[in-house]
């Protein structure tokens, strides 16, 4: 059974979870305080820097998810964090905000502008399988690790042996495939067990076998170029809600 109020002063959950939101919200901005930091710094490649961020942020986020309260007002509450990053990309990424750091650890090419599209995407992503799904569902589970474990790791393990190339899209190669559907079935099965451990789902061979069937299809989603030309940051974690509601149903 799994329980209804936050870790933190269960007996009133309104107060638990405004302490769950400052201890998360303290962890996800010393996260992004360290990858802004790197970046600056330069100990990371540039691309590398900000797929290890990419790959950081929602999983830390995942695992402070116990902290809250069950039900919609634990699921909204914890949704507050990814939202504030929603404000500050979209306000750096009109140019209404200066923060040099935050583009270099953010995008690609170092441009402001970049941050208004895949930053944006992810984080309300991210938001979304939050308020909707919350901790209860494998489908939270299935889309946040394939977007943030399986697209990362792709990308990362996809420049430094992805010599043979896709067929249908030379800009994807075999190894950055099977690093996404791997990472994303792997990083899935953890959060599977994790949180299993405080009772709010149930691990089982039929949800082991949901989250493999998930990670393939959104590692094939990723690899299309249709994701290149929009953004997989879109269109890994739209796929992995499809299908994952379709499997887990």
């Amino acid at each position: 059974m799994a329980a209804t109020g936050p870790m933190l002063f269960p007996g009133t959950p309104l107060a638990g979870d405004i302490c769950a939101l400052v201890l998360t919200m303290c962890s996800a901005l010393c996260l992004l305080q360290f990858f802004e930091e790197t970046a600056r710094r330069g100990i990371f490649d540039q691309k590398l820097n900000r797929k290890l961020l990419h790959i950081t942020f929602g999983l830390v986020f995942m695992l402070c998810w116990p902290l809250f309260s069950s039900g919609s007002q634990g699921a909204v509450i914890a949704a507050i964090i990814p939202s504030v990053n929603i404000v500050k990309v979209l306000f750096i990424g009109l140019g209404l905000l200066k923060d040099e750091a935050t583009v270099k650890s953010m995008s690609r090419f170092g441009d402001y502008r970049e941050l208004i599209k895949g930053p944006m995407y992810y984080v309300i992503s991210i938001a979304l399988c939050c308020t909707f799904y919350w901790r209860t569902s494998p489908i939270a589970i299935a889309a946040i690790c394939n977007l943030c474990a399986g697209d990362g790791t792709a990308d990362i393990i996809g420049r430094k042996f992805g010599t043979k190339k896709i067929p249908y899209n030379t800009d994807k190669s075999f190894a950055g495939s099977i690093a996404m559907a791997t990472a994303g079935f792997i990083a899935s099965i953890g959060y599977m067990y994790y949180f299993s451990m405080f009772g709010f789902v149930e691990r089982s061979f039929k949800m082991t076998a949901g989250f493999m069937l998930v990670s393939v299809a959104s590692a094939l989603v990723e690899s299309h170029p249709l994701s290149t030309k929009i953004d997989d940051n879109l269109t890994v974690p739209l796929a992995s809600v499809f299908l994952g509601t379709l499997v887990f149903s």
